[in-house]
Order: C-alpha cells, then sequence, then structure tokens
C-alpha cells in the first residue's frame, strides 16, 4: 500500500487505503456483476502469500526499471528500462503473468537496480 499510494497511473494518482470492509460481498449465483468484483484469493498471481516467501525481499517501491523473469531462453531474468515510472507500472499491470508458451507465465517486478 505505501509504495503504491500516490504513485500515477493513466495520468491520475493512486489513492490506497485500507477498506473499512472486512469483507467484499461477490454477486450472488446467478446474477450479473458487470465484471466489477473477482475473487482473487486462490489466484496463482499472488506472490505474496506465503509468509516468509523469498518474494518478500524482492518488494521494492515502483521505479522505472523492471526486473522481467521466467523467460523461457538462455537467460532466464533481464532488466528493462521504462520512460516513467508510470510507464513502468502500465507495463508491469499489462505483462505480468503474460503467457510465453510452453507453461512459461512472465513475471514482471520493479527493481532494486537501474540500467
Amino acid at each position: 500500500m505505501s509504495h503504491l499510494n500516490g504513485q500515477r497511473l493513466h495520468g491520475r494518482a493512486m489513492r490506497v487505503t485500507l477498506s473499512k470492509h472486512t469483507t467484499v460481498q461477490l454477486p450472488r449465483e446467478g446474477h450479473e456483476d458487470q465484471g466489477l468484483t473477482k475473487d482473487y484469493s486462490n489466484s496463482p498471481l499472488h506472490r505474496f502469500k506465503k509468509p516468509g516467501s523469498k518474494n518478500y525481499s524482492n518488494i521494492f517501491p515502483p521505479s522505472a526499471t523492471l526486473h522481467l523473469s521466467n523467460i523461457p531462453k538462455d537467460r532466464k531474468m533481464a532488466l528493462i528500462q521504462m520512460g516513467s515510472v508510470e510507464e513502468a507500472i502500465e507495463c508491469l499491470i499489462e505483462f505480468h503473468n503474460h503467457d510465453l508458451g510452453e507453461n512459461h507465465h512472465l513475471r514482471v517486478s520493479f527493481s532494486k537496480s537501474t540500467i
């Protein structure tokens, strides 16, 4: 939350806070939700679900440098320099978990390194 609050996305500053609600009411079976509510509790995209996971040591604030991993090539990782932090956030949203084929899904995170 602290890393994303105030960051720009699509030209506007994000506001990230805890909700006053303790649960999210999902649409009842058979009722249209217009795609506004989704349960991500069992999603494979959640990298920080397991307490003590090595992923916790790789949480960095948004930066213009992205770390790409799980690439099915000789070099499994890469750094890419975007034009701005906002552009990097948009790229992470668009390409994290992108299907690269052969059961490889791209992992995108913010990097502590610079290029």
